[in-house]
């Protein structure tokens, strides 16, 4: 029998295949959107952020070893103890060192007048060093000299370690070479000293280089040496400058009023103080009433209520510091 069709309906084109139309969906795939398919896009992204850590780890790294390499050559230069060597070979007429002359302001004014503490005598006795027993008057110290020197041979140790210092006396001012030699010698290696520690070391030579020349001058000779790094000197001083330090005769022979002590403690704070600046050190000044003035201080100035005082360290190995002066 032949199937009715149900009314209202047409009939089906011929070949065309039976469709269940309770089942049949139109599945329309989703728009795409222009570039990458999704998952090149992840691979992207991940990659760019992998790139950025590489990059921050490398900029971090490599400013660290700048930091290291700044470091390591602030370690390498104007360290004048290294090699023997030094801040030798300043060229007379540079500029002036830092602190300028021993005790005196830079630049130089005439000191106020001061009255020697009454327990000082007025006239100091010169120790060995002064090549002659009894007094030492100041109209005793000749103004100038020739100028020319005399290198100190006693204590030499040329095969040693440390930094090379060599004496010098200027000729006709009474002092032996080699008794002055001695006591710089005790002061350079004495514990309260800059070799505290065995932070450093000396060793004096005669002959060859020498980083460090100490030189005992009168006062007409101390001025002109002085001067040729800028440095005034006014017959009274000290200074150093370049590898010289220059003590002035008065000084080395007199002490100063304003120290209350023998003058062997004082030449021990005329070495200490120049040889600090030789190391690289500045002026300081009293840290507070009554406490031991720093060696790096210009006690001739003035104590400013500190005691005085002739060496960096006390007997414990405390650094005796005060504020810097700028």
């Amino acid at each position: 029998m032949t199937r009715r069709r149900p009314a209202g309906t047409l009939p089906r084109a011929y070949g065309e295949p039976d469709r269940d139309e309770d089942t049949f969906r139109l599945r329309v795939p989703p728009p795409r959107t222009p570039g990458r398919a999704p998952g090149r896009a992840r691979t992207a992204a991940r990659s760019r952020v992998r790139r950025r850590r590489r990059n921050r780890r490398r900029a971090v790294s490599l400013t660290v070893l700048a930091l290291v390499v700044v470091a390591g050559a602030a370690l390498l230069v104007g360290r004048p103890w290294q090699g023997g060597g030094g801040p030798a070979d300043a060229a007379p007429g540079s500029t002036a060192p830092a602190g300028g002359p021993d005790n005196a302001a830079e630049p130089l004014e005439e000191p106020p007048p001061s009255t020697p503490p009454p327990s000082a005598p007025p006239s100091p006795t010169a120790s060995a060093s002064g090549g002659k027993d009894g007094e030492v008057r100041a109209e005793d110290i000749p103004a100038s000299g020739p100028g020319t020197f005399e290198v100190a041979r006693a204590g030499v140790d040329a095969k040693g370690r440390g930094s090379a210092y060599r004496v010098e006396v200027e000729d006709g001012t009474g002092v032996d070479p080699d008794r002055a030699a001695e006591e710089i010698a005790a002061v350079l290696a004495h514990p309260r000293g800059w070799s505290h520690g065995g932070e450093q070391s000396f060793r004096q030579v005669a002959d060859g280089p020498a980083g460090l020349v100490i030189k005992i001058a009168t006062p007409a000779t101390t001025d002109r040496i002085c001067g040729q790094y800028g440095l005034k000197t006014r017959g009274e001083v000290n200074c150093r400058g370049g590898e010289k330090v220059m003590v002035n005769l008065k000084r080395w022979q007199l002490g100063s009023p304003q120290f209350d002590g023998p003058v062997s403690e004082y030449r021990a704070l005329i070495v200490n103080h120049e040889v600090g600046h030789w190391l690289g050190r500045g002026h300081e000044t009293c840290p507070g009433k009554g406490r031991p003035a720093p060696a790096m201080m210009q006690q001739i100035d003035g104590l400013k209520g500190c005691v005085a005082n002739a060496w960096p360290y006390d007997a414990r190995g405390r650094y005796l510091g005060g504020p810097k002066v700028p």
